[in-house]
C-alpha cells in the first residue's frame, strides 16, 4: 500500500512538474514575440515575486495597445478593423482569450507582439456588416 501510494504521489509530482511553465527572464519582459507576451499573460505562480511582474506587465502592455489601435482605428475610414462590445468583456477575461488564440497557432506566437494583438483584437471582435 505504501508503495502504491508512493507511486502516486511521485506520478502527481511529475505531472504537476510538466505543467509548471518557468519563470519569465528578463529577455521574456522584452516581448519581441506573441509568444513572449503570451507567456508573460500566463505566468501565474502564486509563490514567485514574478508572477505580480508578469502580470502587470502583460495588463499595461495590452491595455497599450488597445488604446493606441482604437484612436487608429477611430480616424481610419470607412470603418474600423475591430469592434469592442458595450459593454466590454472583462480584461483578465480577454487576456486569456489571447493567450489561448497566441497558443494556438505558432504562425501568430511569432509575430512581433503588438502585430499579434492586433491580430486578435480583429479576430476576437469583428466589426457587424453595416446593411
Amino acid at each position: 500500500m505504501r508503495r502504491l501510494l508512493g507511486s502516486i504521489s511521485m506520478l502527481s509530482a511529475f505531472a504537476t512538474a510538466a505543467v509548471v511553465q518557468a519563470a519569465p527572464s528578463e529577455q521574456t519582459f522584452m516581448v519581441r514575440t506573441t509568444g513572449d507576451l503570451a507567456d508573460l499573460c500566463s505566468y501565474n505562480s502564486p509563490t514567485d515575486p514574478m508572477m505580480t511582474a508578469s502580470a502587470n506587465f502583460c495588463q499595461g502592455y495590452i491595455v497599450g495597445v488597445y488604446h493606441v489601435l482604437t484612436e487608429v482605428e477611430q480616424a481610419r475610414t470607412p470603418k474600423p478593423a475591430f469592434c469592442v462590445p458595450n459593454p466590454p468583456p472583462t480584461r483578465n477575461q480577454t487576456i486569456a482569450e489571447f493567450v489561448k488564440w497566441a497558443r494556438a497557432s505558432p504562425n501568430d506566437s511569432a509575430l512581433p507582439a503588438a502585430d499579434g494583438v492586433f491580430k486578435f483584437f480583429v479576430g476576437r471582435f469583428p466589426c457587424a456588416a453595416k446593411p
